[in-house]
């Protein structure tokens, strides 16, 4: 698992090696200073003749970055080092005594400029304009010298690399939002763990490849983190594989209220999605049109009423109030009161404005941003879809708090939240994701999951949670965004690291569900 601690978290693991006069700055600049000489190397530079420009602010950031500069510039570098604040007095002692030219820019009247003519000639750029205690947008000058080095790297997309210590000046560092301008960074070197805004969105899609230097830390092994990001290994051990014991109850069963007559494909697509994920029944109850594609697509589906470990209620359903909006509504309430976690998405959504007011943390709501926002909106919280886009990770805790479920913020980086715990945030999917029904697929999975773990998530079975249980479906539903989007790379025809763009190939839906059980071949060995 990949975890990220806040500001201050990492501040207060600073501060006993601090007082112990431990060298972390000496530690930070060597390790910054391989990763650049590492940076070169992959883009097929020799390090040494390479030219590197230091943007350096004042603070500690800032003293990183001149002492790694000294460093390079005794590997051969040619190094300038543009100062745009008070710079740390012995990192730039350091720096000069290397050969490092120094560009004192606090007094220009165009910094912008200025900066600008020294980026033109140079192929690396190590952006130490601000640290981690920054907070809200830059202020001026340093606001217009990383507008226009990012409007110059939009316009030469091959140019330079850019490395950010610790975070990309100006992101939300424990948020990931982006209240102002920020330069975009190929490879962020992160000091001692990940920081919030490197794994959230939408500040994570200007991190680039985000590396951990240790420094030492030491005290945040301990400590809650939080973001968290599942990795394979999580899901591994996370996912219910059957033992010689098993047969299909014990596998879980799943209860389906999903399709109307109107969009009878939602149910094709969220029997698909937990089909594929391993359960060892799906019951469908629903409409005669929807009802008859589920089963010529999947005969294996049982349409009658019985036995569940979990729901998926709403895919397909529309927030209108009609026939099966009630239906689903009845579901819920029979959900809840049988103490069965449930998963709400589309349709159902709607029902929480003020009938469904408190839920417990087995309730996972899987909404977009308009939903979430629509949501909020009913509950008292007006907000716009661009609000939520704006800061995906504040709105889904908004939300969780609000209503006591866990929430699954779809998108480019899923956002998972419950009302209390880390946030998780998954960024395995590709762009080609984004299609119709995809979010149907991911609702069946997520609820086959919970139907896996459903005894034990209602509390039947004997003995009691894990230590960590009561965080047990935001862990689940981060293990289920993972699966989808590693699903859907797999369908695309991607392998290796997720990364930004369009490469690969469309997909449907469908091709998501049908590769879900090639993702978890890839996973479970």
């Amino acid at each position: 698992m990949i975890s990220a601690h806040s500001a201050a978290a990492v501040r207060a693991a600073e501060e006993p090696l601090l007082a112990a006069r431990r060298p972390l700055m000496a530690t930070a600049a060597f390790a910054l200073a391989t990763r650049v000489a590492a940076a070169l190397r992959r883009e097929g530079y020799r390090v040494s003749g390479s030219i590197v420009l230091l943007l350096v602010g004042g603070g500690n950031n800032g003293g990183d970055a001149l002492f790694a500069g000294a460093h390079l510039a005794r590997r051969g570098c040619l190094v300038h080092a543009a100062l745009l604040g008070r710079a740390h007095a012995g990192g730039l002692a350091a720096a000069t005594a290397a050969g490092v030219q120094v560009h004192d820019l606090t007094e220009d009247d165009d910094p912008a400029g200025a900066v600008l003519e020294l980026a033109g000639w140079s192929g690396v750029w190590v952006d130490a304009l601000v640290g981690i205690g920054a907070r809200g947008a830059l202020r001026e000058p340093l606001a217009r010298v990383v507008e226009a080095l990012a409007e110059e790297r939009a316009e030469n997309p091959g140019g330079a690399i850019v490395v950010a210590v610790d975070v990309p000046s100006g992101i939300g560092v424990d948020d990931g939002t982006l209240p102002g301008p920020v330069l975009p960074a190929d490879v962020t070197v992160t000091m001692g763990a990940p920081k919030p805004g490197l794994l959230l969105p939408p500040a994570a899609d200007l991190a680039g490849r985000v590396e951990v230097a240790d420094v030492g830390l030491d005290a945040l092994d301990d400590a809650v983190p939080a973001v968290c990001r599942l990795t394979g290994d999580d899901v591994t051990a996370l996912w219910p594989v059957p033992g010689p014991g098993d047969h299909k109850y014990t596998r879980g069963v799943l209860g389906l209220v999903a399709g109307s007559q109107t969009y009878p494909g939602a149910a094709v697509l969220a029997a698909a999605g937990a089909l594929r994920t391993g359960l060892g029944m799906v019951r469908y109850l629903g409409p005669e049109v929807p009802t008859a594609l589920v089963h010529q697509r999947f005969p294996e589906v049982v349409a009658v009423p019985g036995r569940v470990q979990a729901w998926v209620l709403g895919p397909g359903v529309g927030p209108e109030p009609s026939v099966r909006s009630e239906e689903v509504g009845e579901a819920l309430a029979a959900a809840l009161a049988a103490h069965r976690p449930v998963v709400l998405d589309a349709g159902a959504l709607a029902l929480l404005g003020e009938t469904f007011t408190d839920l417990p943390a087995t309730v996972v709501l899987t909404p977009h941003a308009g939903e979430l926002a629509a949501l909020l909106t009913a509950r008292g919280e007006e907000t716009s879809r661009e609000d939520v886009e704006d800061a995906p990770a504040r709105h889904a805790r908004l939300a969780a708090e609000i209503t006591g479920a866990t929430v699954l913020l779809k998108g480019a980086t899923t956002v998972v939240a419950a009302p209390d715990g880390p946030l998780y945030a998954q960024a395995e999917a590709t762009g080609w994701l984004a299609t119709a029904g995809a979010g149907d697929v991911l609702a069946g999975m997520v609820g086959a999951l919970l139907a896996g773990y459903g005894d034990l998530l209602s509390g039947e079975l004997h003995g009691a949670l894990p230590s960590d249980g009561a965080g047990l479906p935001a862990r689940l539903a981060a293990a289920a965004a993972l699966v989808h989007g590693r699903a859907a790379r797999t369908a695309a025809g991607l392998t290796g690291e997720a990364t930004a763009g369009g490469a690969g190939a469309p997909v449907t839906a469908m091709d998501v569900a049908a590769a879900v059980p090639a993702a978890l071949r890839a996973l479970l060995g």
